[in-house]
């Protein structure tokens, strides 16, 4: 299994709850759920990845289960992995999807190769 697909469905709910237009795309090994052609969030194995807002990143680090994403030896800013215990509850899984959704209209888009 490269994700957790019960967590995908879960974000998937989540989006729908709050008729936000998603899209899931498998990428990274994981799944990654672009909103307005942004990387709003995603599944690493068990984990959620977050994009939040880069002004608020070192405060959500001294939380329980949060850890910067670190895919090349280099923590990127803005971006967090959160453990599948820190979201096991709906409103944990909430709480920091909502982070996700706050940032994302300043999220810069990806340039397409």
């Amino acid at each position: 299994m490269a994700y957790d697909e019960y967590l995908g469905e879960r974000i998937s709910q989540f989006f729908e709850s709050r008729n936000t237009a998603f899209e899931a795309k498998k990428m990274m090994g994981g799944l990654c759920f672009m909103v307005d052609d942004k990387m709003c969030c995603g599944i690493v194995k068990d984990q959620l990845m977050a994009r939040i807002d880069p002004g608020i990143y070192q405060d959500c680090l001294e939380m329980d289960g949060v850890n910067d994403m670190n895919f090349t030896g280099r923590p990127m800013k803005g971006y967090l992995f959160i453990d599948a215990e820190a979201i096991d509850e709906d409103e944990q899984l909430d709480y920091w999807l909502d982070k996700c959704l706050e940032f994302n209209p300043k999220a810069k888009s990806s340039k397409r190769r």
